[in-house]
């Protein structure tokens, strides 16, 4: 099999790159319009030609130099088909439609394999209609299009965070992605070996204070005896009051009524606000952890940067760059390398024996 070679529209801070990458698979282009995204790619990617604009003003020239089978990949903006997002869920969000921005890049382009990748809840968006649309629009094209909707943490990921991935290939193979239930890795896993910090922690980068105990922390470590990413936002005092009366796994119910005094309603909060995370488990979807008020298993504050990009499979050597912001935002917005690596070993392995099986989904 020869080698392929991928671009990765929508980039981010370069979560489906390192799948990729981690899969053999060599990233020759990225696009990014976010400037601090854009740096924490650069600074991570060096060997991938990191494009910053706006991916209406790309067009195949600018990505055409490539050699091989080409699989081109990424997740245009979720937030219009987030759940959490009712507002503006629906046809008259302009982002929602950003998608033909990577149709008509595969159709100019003429990809063997692409990898469409956004939250589940684009499946249920205007009653489906954006899937629908979605993969007719690539099968105009001569996609032949699966549809697979895998659980980060049944590739290996702590967290437990449905994804929706379309694959669709040239020539009519289909990629059937192999979870592995049996090593599910829990918070504990992922941050037993971190460095206790304090609300608002500011000091970047911290030696390990202990010797990992988890496979998966020794994995991320991967020999190092420091690491970045240790910010933490500054909540109120009588915030991190109310951080005090939530057990691991419980929320903002748990929350003495006079403590609540400032929301006009309380039962009308969202079940994922003020959620400590339980040690024993994967962690719920880590998406924007600090506006959620996602807290600590252990102590009482949020989470730092880097305990979230644990908890989405990110490699310790891996810097987020912009303030801690913008850190937290890149971070949230990441797809999981681990579970992009299993998108991608899915495809090499359709690849390498020609399976015609019908997905498992």
């Amino acid at each position: 099999m020869n080698q392929m070679s991928g671009i990765d529209l929508f980039a981010g801070a370069g979560g489906m790159s390192l799948g990729a990458e981690l899969s053999g698979i060599k990233v020759k282009y990225a696009v990014e319009i976010d400037t601090y995204a854009a740096e924490t790619y650069r600074t991570n990617h060096p060997n991938t030609q990191i494009i910053n604009r706006d991916i209406k003003r790309i067009n195949y020239k600018d990505l055409s130099d490539i050699e091989g089978d080409v699989v081109l990949f990424g997740g245009p903006p979720c937030q219009g088909f987030s759940t959490s997002n009712q507002r503006t869920r629906n046809r008259n969000n302009k982002k929602n439609w950003l998608f033909q921005e990577f149709v008509r890049l595969a159709g100019e382009l003429n990809p063997k394999w692409i990898v469409f990748e956004n939250v589940k809840g684009i499946m249920d968006t205007e009653h489906g209609f954006f899937e629908s649309r979605i993969r007719e629009e690539f099968e105009k094209i001569g996609y032949t299009c699966t549809v697979i909707k895998p659980c980060a943490a049944e590739y290996g990921v702590p967290q437990k965070r449905t994804r929706f991935f379309l694959f669709g290939s040239k020539d009519g193979r289909i990629p059937k992605m192999h979870s592995n239930e049996s090593k599910t890795v829990t918070v504990k896993d992922a941050l037993e070996d971190l460095p206790s910090l304090l609300n608002g922690s500011s000091e970047d980068v911290l030696p390990y204070p202990k010797e990992a105990k988890s496979e998966y922390a020794r994995m991320l470590r991967a020999g190092r005896f420091e690491c970045s990413g240790h910010l933490v936002s500054t909540n109120a005092p009588f915030v991190i009051e109310r951080y005090k009366h939530i057990p691991q796994g419980g929320n903002w119910t748990d929350i003495p009524d006079e403590l609540m005094k400032n929301y006009t309603d309380k039962s009308r909060c969202h079940t994922g606000i003020y959620k400590r995370l339980k040690e024993d488990e994967p962690a719920m979807t880590v998406g924007n952890y600090r506006k959620s008020m996602i807290i600590h298993p252990w102590e009482d504050r949020g989470l730092s940067v880097r305990e979230a990009a644990r908890l989405q499979s990110f490699p310790d050597s891996y810097k987020f760059c912009g303030s801690i912001g913008f850190q937290q935002q890149q971070v949230g917005n990441a797809v999981p390398p681990l579970l992009a690596k299993a998108a991608f070993d899915a495809i090499l392995k359709a690849e390498s024996i020609g399976s015609s099986d019908e997905p498992t989904l």
